[in-house]
């Protein structure tokens, strides 16, 4: 018995070593384990720290429409045929100024070129102020640009060589007409412009309106497409009156050369702003800002300026803004 104890000794020194080797085992194992979600973490943290990176790419709505090829289109306020002719050494000179193609066209009606900007079919148009208002509302377009034409004496209706800002509609009549006011039209059949016209119906019409006739229903209306055929259809005695801006009947002078002597303003309206060259709602920014200034840079060239004014009497550009067409949208709630 006795002779057992040491062995015995020696064997509970062995368990015991071996235990303890055993549990330095385990830690060796666990910190081996822990390594790992140590690495995990590190590629969750590089994979949390490029995201924000991933994130501040801007998304398309902030980057905005960039256009490969531009269409621009003009609306109707003279004979399609002979504006789009006019209009087409504008594809040449924006094509240089931007480095793209451009597409330069007439729409039908004042209506349609609305339409073919709000489905982005038309990335840039000429857009009359009531026109370019009705746009607005829609969510179609944004004003870039204002035109700049000399003013008009009222006299003869030629050109003064002052820069005007706005310009006036009038109706015209025979000369030799009975008619001497405003109210003298009830009755009558007046030449009117498209409803978004603003020389062409708005203006006018809201003032036939504060005179006490009614354009809807006191007067019959034409509706024509283009202000020189207004000028012809009171020549031509297809209608009494004819609400033209001021003063269309130069379109018409070379194939009637009496024109100023064959018939006389009736009314001058209020100033409205100058037409607006505006860019379909979605543009991007930059290309909103290379627009302007291929446009501003029309005016500044002689041959170029030549090219615009044979289209719309414009003489260049000028940056605008929404708040400079408040009046035309103060005539438009009048109208209605």
């Amino acid at each position: 018995m006795l002779n057992r104890l040491p062995k015995m000794r020696f064997m509970l020194v062995i368990s015991i070593v071996l235990l303890i080797l055993a549990g330095c085992g385990n830690k060796n194992d666990n910190s081996g384990s822990n390594a790992e979600p140590s690495a995990s973490n590190s590629e969750s943290a590089a994979t949390e720290s490029a995201s924000p990176s991933q994130e501040a790419s801007p998304s398309p709505e902030e980057t905005g429409y960039v256009p490969t090829e531009l269409t621009v289109q003009f609306v109707p306020s003279q004979n399609a045929e002979t504006l789009e002719a006019k209009a087409k050494p504008l594809e040449k000179l924006l094509s240089d100024a931007l480095g793209i193609p451009v597409k330069v066209s007439v729409s039908t009606d004042y209506n349609t070129i609305i339409e073919a900007m709000q489905s982005k079919k038309v990335d840039v148009g000429f857009l009359p102020p009531n026109t370019y208002v009705q746009a607005k509302e829609m969510g179609a377009a944004e004003v870039i640009l204002q035109a700049q034409r000399f003013g008009v004496n009222d006299a003869d209706g030629q050109p003064t060589t002052e820069l005007a800002d706005s310009y006036k509609s009038m109706i015209i009549v025979k000369a030799d007409s009975d008619i001497q006011t405003l109210a003298d039209l009830k009755g009558k059949k007046i030449a009117w412009q498209s409803a978004t016209s603003s020389a062409g119906f708005v203006y006018p019409a809201v003032e036939l309106k504060k005179a006490g006739v009614d354009p809807n229903t006191d007067v019959t209306g034409i509706e024509l497409k283009g202000h020189d055929k207004g000028v012809l259809a009171v020549l031509n005695g297809d209608a009494d009156a004819a609400a033209i801006f001021q003063d269309a009947r130069n379109i018409v002078l070379k194939d009637v050369p009496d024109v100023f002597e064959k018939t006389r303003v009736l009314h001058f309206t209020t100033p409205i702003p100058n037409d607006t060259i505006s860019v379909r709602s979605d543009m991007n920014k930059e290309w909103m800002t290379k627009i302007q200034d291929a446009f501003i840079g029309l005016g500044t060239n002689e041959e170029s300026r030549k090219i615009i004014f044979e289209i719309y009497s414009h003489q260049g550009y000028a940056k605008s803004t929404d708040s400079n067409f408040d009046s035309v949208r103060e005539y438009s709630k009048a109208l209605q």
